[in-house]
């Protein structure tokens, strides 16, 4: 078996427990859907997201058998209220509600719709309020909603006319945060592995700067790559993918150093220092990783 095939059997046994990761039964983080009420009063109020299919996950829409009620903590009339709302697009109450008033928020963590409506009732005066159509669009999706000059006493019930939108729902994933985040993590694993290349003596101005050039596009690529999976797929296949990645990274830097260090190099080294280094290298920021999790947890 030659050098690439060997490689390429590597890189596919790496790459099993990413497709193994979609057929788990029920296991890891979910989906989710967040929403922020900013300027909200503070008159009772309970909120839902309407659905456009009848269930999603364990929720679903009421069949109309009394023994098939589930309340989910809401008050009973509470309930009949959110049960009895019909929606003109056909959107459907799934038997799931929240207090909103006291929060400010509610949040769907465990299999939200993938389109829906937001629907907030103040049941002191039986008023509903309604959004237009949204929809989940990252793994962890987060709307707000600005109810600054909402007036909810003008706002009544109607059959004919129930799902008139009284307020806006915008998209508010905070990307400014995330690419701050992002920035922060290449840089300090860019330190950590020149650091190391310190270290290990590679102190020349062509070695160095190949290391500079090296480290800073593996670590761009790689960051990259584990952003847009966590924003598309989640935590857990942000770490098994983190994982495998790293291990892809070690591989080409190893290959790589193996092969250019040695000629850049003004001094003579063993050959097997450069793959060391990158062992040594890659390790220690995998571990810094690990370790700044719980000190930094809205960087890494």
């Amino acid at each position: 078996m030659n050098k690439y095939r060997l490689f390429a059997v590597v890189l596919c046994l790496l790459l099993l427990p990413a497709f193994a990761l979609t057929v788990c039964a029920d296991i890891g983080p979910k989906p989710s859907v967040r929403v922020t009420f900013a300027n909200m009063g503070d008159a009772l109020c309970y909120g839902t997201l309407l659905s456009e299919y009848p269930s999603t996950g364990p929720q679903s829409v009421w069949d109309g058998n009394e023994e098939h009620i589930y309340t989910d903590g809401l008050d009973m009339a509470v309930w009949r209220a959110f049960a009895d709302y019909e929606d003109a697009d056909g959107y459907y109450f799934l038997q799931i509600g929240w207090q909103v008033n006291e929060a400010k928020s509610l949040a769907w963590t465990y299999y939200p719709p993938d389109r829906f409506k937001i629907l907030l009732y103040y049941p002191e005066t039986g008023r509903f309020v309604s959004s237009g159509v949204c929809e989940r669009y990252a793994f962890d999706t987060y709307y707000t909603v600005d109810m600054e000059g909402v007036a909810i006493g003008e706002v009544a019930y109607d059959e004919t006319h129930s799902t008139d939108e009284r307020i806006e729902a915008y998209r508010s994933y905070n990307y400014r945060r995330e690419a701050a985040a992002l920035a922060v993590r290449i840089l300090l694993t860019i330190l950590i592995e020149l650091g190391i290349a310190l270290l290990f003596g590679y102190r020349e101005r062509r070695p160095f700067l190949l290391l500079v050039a090296a480290n800073t596009v593996t670590q761009v690529v790689l960051n990259g790559l584990l952003g847009l999976i966590r924003y598309c797929s989640g935590a857990w296949a942000f770490i098994a993918w983190y994982v495998m990645l790293e291990l892809v990274v070690l591989l080409i830097e190893a290959v790589a150093f193996s092969l250019y260090l040695p000629k850049l190099s003004e001094k003579p080294r063993p050959r097997w220092l450069p793959a060391v280094y990158a062992v040594v290298a890659n390790s220690t920021s995998f571990a810094a990783g690990l370790f700044l999790v719980r000190w930094l947890p809205d960087v890494f």
